[in-house]
């Protein structure tokens, strides 16, 4: 779970350092659609950086496998969908793109699995 959670929150931290990048760093070096590629990346991976937190505090009991498996899947999708977009906006590689719907898929999975960890919680009714 420590693990995840440091995971999580370096991923959370290189997604504000990567936010600020394309606003401070990259505005004016791309055109408003490549930046606006880059700024998606970056939003996407801050959200599932958040998810995969989520995950790591709901590895616990019987959840424990099902959640592993939700931030395995949150941080393939960040690789795979923010770093894409990344590597597209900054080097206009169009086949970069191939890699992009991987990566949703991934986040797809992730919250599939993270919904089956939740189910798998103790009850705290």
């Amino acid at each position: 779970m420590r693990i995840w959670l440091f995971i999580a929150a370096l991923c959370g931290a290189v997604g504000v350092l990567l936010g600020a990048f394309a606003a401070h760093g990259l505005s004016g070096r791309l055109d408003g659609r490549l930046l606006g590629v880059f700024d998606t990346g970056a939003r996407y991976q801050m959200y599932h950086a958040t998810a995969m937190g989520l995950a790591a505090l709901a590895m616990q009991g019987q959840a424990r496998t099902r959640a592993r498996l939700a931030a395995m899947a949150f941080l393939a999708g960040i690789i795979l969908f923010s770093g894409s977009l990344y590597l597209l906006a900054l080097t206009g590689a169009l086949k970069l793109a191939l890699l992009t719907p991987l990566g949703g898929a991934a986040f797809l999975a992730g919250w599939g699995l993270l919904a089956a960890a939740a189910l798998k919680l103790p009850s705290s009714d």
